[in-house]
């Protein structure tokens, strides 16, 4: 059985170009999960995440995921 927390690398297309986001399984799911709900590939997902991001795309991806999951949960992230 894998770690779960031992972080995936996988291959991502922003703006024709080839790049690797490093996370783990569960934010893998999640990031999959959200584009299908939004019929949007991963890709293209990750693209708009890339537009905003201030920071390494690995983390910008997790914080992205973060926000959604706390979201739908009721969660206010700003406190």
């Amino acid at each position: 059985m894998s770690d779960p927390t031992a972080p995936r690398k996988r291959s991502v297309t922003i703006a024709g170009h080839a790049t690797s986001v490093s996370m783990e399984d569960a934010f893998w799911r999640r990031l999959s999960q959200f584009a299908g709900e939004r019929d949007q590939s991963v890709n293209s997902l990750v693209a708009e995440i890339d537009r905003t991001r201030s920071t390494n795309l690995s983390s910008a991806v997790r914080v992205w995921v973060l926000e959604q999951c706390a979201q739908r949960a009721g969660l206010d992230l700003a406190t």
